[in-house]
């Protein structure tokens, strides 16, 4: 099962986008993506929103095998 920060980290390399990129999309800094991905800490509700609009992807999608 992969972890949110996983996930994010899969789509964002899935649509070639950097962290840099990816946090300029939806308003965040880079660090925050790192910090994300490496599960230091999660995204608010907020920020997933702006996730799944960003990767064009559903809810279901985006926490599909996350615990």
């Amino acid at each position: 099962m992969a972890k949110v920060g996983e996930k994010i980290k899969e789509l964002r390399t899935e649509k070639g986008l950097t962290q840099m990129q990816l946090g300029k999309m939806i308003g965040v800094s880079q660090k925050a993506v790192d910090y994300w991905e490496r599960s230091v800490n999660e995204p608010k509700a907020s920020y997933i929103i702006a996730l799944v609009k960003a990767f064009g992807v559903s809810f279901d999608e985006f926490f599909e095998n996350v615990p």
